[in-house]
């Protein structure tokens, strides 16, 4: 496999931004279901694909999510043109037998575990929520994530009836370039790395 280009590199990192305003511009539901389809290929322990997506366009949507959101948030999310509320399915393991066929019982070690759980589904939760927002980015949208909410609210509010439990959530659209902060400094590889 060859390095990404320059240009693509950029547009998923080096250039890319976290957005803190929007522009009007629509994002079409194909966008979304697009950025998906790229994303699902990222990997996640034992193909479990914990990850599960709410995707809020209407205003009555964001209104459900306003009273959870920090303060500072509130504007992020009324203007986004699609506010999405990524979570993680704490069921995941119930699909083991279909996404992981190479151990048929796989999902008995999840069964009546939840400290093996919790922490398998937000783990890959999490990183299905990175793959998701880099796909974002390469179909052509920004995003603005956030963990400024109270999760508990929102689960209460949008998943009282399910498995599923909130992670973060992010706005995504086309963002405005006049409200992105300055570039923040990034920690060095000698700073976070140690190879033994």
């Amino acid at each position: 496999m060859k390095m990404l280009d320059e240009a693509t590199l950029a547009a998923l990192f080096t250039d890319a931004r976290s957005q803190n305003g929007w522009l009007p511009d629509p994002v079409s539901d194909e966008e979304l279901r697009a950025a998906y389809d790229i994303a699902k290929w990222g990997p996640t322990s034992m193909n479990t694909q914990p990850m599960r997506l709410v995707f809020l366009r209407s205003e009555e949507g964001r209104e459900r999510l306003k009273p959870a959101l920090a303060p500072t948030n509130i504007d992020k999310v009324m203007t986004a043109p699609v506010v999405a509320i990524i979570a993680f399915d704490a069921e995941f393991f119930t699909l083991l037998p279909r996404v992981f066929p190479h151990n048929p019982n796989a999902a008995s070690y999840f069964t009546g575990n939840p400290a093996v759980i919790q922490p398998t589904a937000f783990r890959n939760g999490s990183m299905q929520a990175a793959y998701y927002m880099l796909a974002l980015r390469a179909v052509g949208l920004d995003v603005g994530p956030m963990s400024g909410f109270d999760p508990g609210k929102v689960d209460a509010e949008f998943f009282a009836d399910s498995s599923w439990r909130t992670n973060l959530v992010c706005g995504i659209g086309h963002g405005d370039p006049n409200k992105v902060f300055g570039r923040s400094p990034r920690l060095e590889f000698g700073e976070v790395a140690r190879i033994i």
